[in-house]
């Protein structure tokens, strides 16, 4: 079903109604819900499987599952009460945008929230919107952890309360639909507002809602970005079935260059995977058996996943080139797949500063960043 609309979603720039139903139908977008809410809990490796799937149909559509489920983790840090009316109701989605670039003054039973915030995918089917925030005191003081560092929270809003901002004209993933949009002098209950990375907060032991939410990210978008250069490689396969390019002495699929080239990339991508899934599963084992996620659990899961975005776009961009002048045109998905790559790649979670972070680490050198 997501396959068949995905040309809809890329014209539409955001899910159909009937697509973001069916999903809400799967359960798709309570896989990483504490159990006592109706969640499943997923191990990361199996969530970035769920996304590398549908995003094998289409890129956006991962993408918004994949940042709903990193949103959704925030349920284990509200009151039972909170977290059943936000995502209690079958349609709840959340999405935020990036950044503690709002401001939440405290008030009394709350904070007055006011703020902008970009790239909140999934924002047109959202039923609620968050905002990450510093925390100024009644007089405007900027509120400091023992540290010195700003103290943040987040603040979870209807998206009725929001204005929506008509901000998302991109090259890729189009579909996301990762509007801007902006909140002023909102009142904000206690109740509703979090800290994600807080222990202090978290009211669930269960192993998913000890990583930290940009883990949660990272494994998912490793996993559109997978899918999506697996879809861009089956299209290329079955392209060689029937194509002779202009001039080539032998049609692509009897012609050794295409064979050898399609091994190539079919390894790259494999190895991607692999490296990415074996690594998910060993970390969660062993933040499992020890409760801890520390920075020899954090290393491994920034390389395994960073590398498989790069790795992926690299062979969405070979399979783009081998197609030839056939990829130039719309009425194929090379092209789309190709711009939906590079979209994913330049996301913070496949920055290529991630490996300077893990080579620090690896280095025996402090790594002081919220992206480790």
């Amino acid at each position: 079903m997501i396959a068949e609309a995905s040309s809809g979603i890329e014209q539409e720039a955001r899910l159909p109604a009937p697509v973001v139903a069916a999903m809400h139908d799967a359960e798709l977008f309570r896989l990483s819900l504490p159990g006592w809410l109706g969640g499943a809990e997923l191990p990361l490796a199996e969530l970035a499987e769920i996304t590398e799937l549908i995003s094998a149909a289409d890129a956006s559509a991962g993408w918004c599952l994949g940042q709903a489920l990193g949103c959704a983790t925030a349920a284990a840090y509200l009151k039972p009460r909170v977290a059943e009316e936000v995502f209690g109701p079958g349609n709840a989605v959340l999405a935020w945008g990036a950044g503690a670039v709002g401001t939440a003054v405290a008030t009394d039973g709350g904070y007055r929230v006011s703020g902008t915030w970009r790239f909140a995918s999934g924002s047109d089917h959202a039923t609620w919107l968050g905002g990450h925030c510093t925390v100024k005191d009644r007089d405007g003081t900027l509120r400091t952890d023992a540290a010195g560092r700003p103290v943040t929270r987040t603040a979870l809003f209807p998206r009725s309360a929001a204005e929506i901002h008509d901000d998302w004209h991109v090259v890729g993933l189009r579909g996301t639909r990762s509007e801007g949009y902006t909140v002023n002098d909102l009142m904000v209950e206690d109740a509703f507002t979090l800290n994600r990375d807080s222990a202090t907060d978290r009211r669930s032991d269960a192993t998913l809602f000890r990583f930290p939410v940009v883990h949660v990210y990272a494994s998912v978008f490793a996993g559109v970005a997978v899918g999506n250069a697996r879809a861009a490689l089956d299209r290329l396969v079955e392209l060689a079935q029937t194509k002779t390019a202009r001039g080539a002495p032998t049609a692509m699929r009897d012609s050794p260059v295409v064979h050898s080239r399609l091994a190539e990339l079919e390894a790259r991508l494999g190895a991607a995977r692999a490296f990415r899934t074996q690594v998910l599963n060993d970390v969660w084992r062993r933040v499992e058996a020890s409760g801890q996620v520390t920075p020899a659990e954090r290393a491994p899961l920034r390389l395994a996943t960073t590398h498989a975005i790069h790795e992926a776009t690299r062979v969405a961009e070979q399979a783009y080139r081998m197609a030839g002048a056939t990829a130039v045109f719309t009425s194929r998905p090379f092209e789309q797949r190709l711009r939906d790559a590079y979209a994913v790649s330049q996301q913070v979670q496949g920055r290529h500063e991630n490996y300077e972070l893990v080579g620090r680490h690896l280095l025996g050198l402090p790594v002081d960043s919220m992206f480790f």
